[in-house]
């Protein structure tokens, strides 16, 4: 009788720690946690014919593309030999399985220069590559900004500003060389503490995210590249971490990835869009 109740309250204190666990990550369901080397995965993209999720990170670091598998671990290593990380805060990709890393952060709004440097699909089997760059400025008139969150429709990139309130959506060809950006449009979203730290938009092109620290939003029904002109749904998490990198997995299904803080984050998350 004794053995009979140690067994069974062991697997009431596993119920509880389970239970306790997906409470902890409000309705992101945990898929895994991000390897220790990565404090700081800045994004998150897929790729056709592709199970990894590829992630970044950002200033500071080491000019790196990691591969991961859903449990977190690396499967590859990339690294970019002709471009520093001077801020990398974000990755896009093409139908053709070509990445994009957004070298755009600029905390103190005083950088003039900006960068989307693109790896080639065949180069991903590598461990070293050099990548394309696409250069770009701010239009003319306009102030600099801080970055993090793009994606690439049409072959072009739309490049969103980090602000609490009114923030700005940039245009750019997907064409190596020199550009100035075309400011397509500027958009306040409701509420407050809606900075946007990263965005995607899926595969049939018919629904773009924006994502936040407890949130994000899910925009459809919009017209060409006028992305505010249909609706826009806010979705929240009931989870606040540092929340840094969105894909879709699915049309209906992203991941979602959080930068380490102590024994928080650091994990992959996927959550479906209702």
């Amino acid at each position: 009788m004794k053995i009979f109740t140690m067994i069974h309250f062991k697997r009431l204190i596993l119920i509880t720690l389970i239970a306790v666990s997906c409470q902890s990550a409000g309705q992101l369901k945990i898929e895994g946690s991000i390897n220790n080397s990565i404090k700081e995965a800045s994004a998150a993209e897929t790729i056709p014919q592709s199970d990894l999720i590829w992630t970044i990170e950002d200033s500071g670091n080491d000019s790196n593309l990691f591969g991961l598998d859903t449990s977190g671990k690396i499967v590859k290593k990339i690294t970019i030999t002709n471009a520093s990380n001077i801020d990398w805060e974000d990755l896009t990709s093409d139908a053709q399985g070509n990445i994009y890393i957004g070298d755009f952060g600029n905390n103190n709004e005083k950088r003039e220069h900006f960068r989307i440097l693109k790896i080639n699909h065949n180069d991903l089997d590598s461990e070293t590559t050099e990548a394309e760059i696409i250069d770009f400025t701010v239009p003319k008139k306009k102030y600099s900004k801080d970055f993090e969150a793009f994606f690439l429709y049409q072959n072009s990139f739309y490049i969103i500003s980090k602000e609490t309130k009114k923030f700005i959506v940039l245009k750019v060809p997907n064409s190596p060389g020199k550009h100035e950006a075309i400011l397509r449009s500027d958009f306040n979203l409701d509420g407050k503490n809606n900075k946007i730290t990263a965005a995607d938009i899926s595969d049939d092109g018919k629904s773009i995210v924006f994502l936040n620290h407890d949130k994000l939003w899910k925009l459809t029904d919009f017209s060409n590249d006028d992305f505010f002109s249909g609706n826009i749904e806010e979705i929240p998490f009931d989870h606040n971490s540092q929340k840094e990198g969105i894909c879709f997995k699915s049309n209906s299904t992203v991941y979602i990835t959080d930068e380490r803080n102590g024994d928080e984050g650091g994990n992959i998350y996927s959550f479906k869009l209702n």
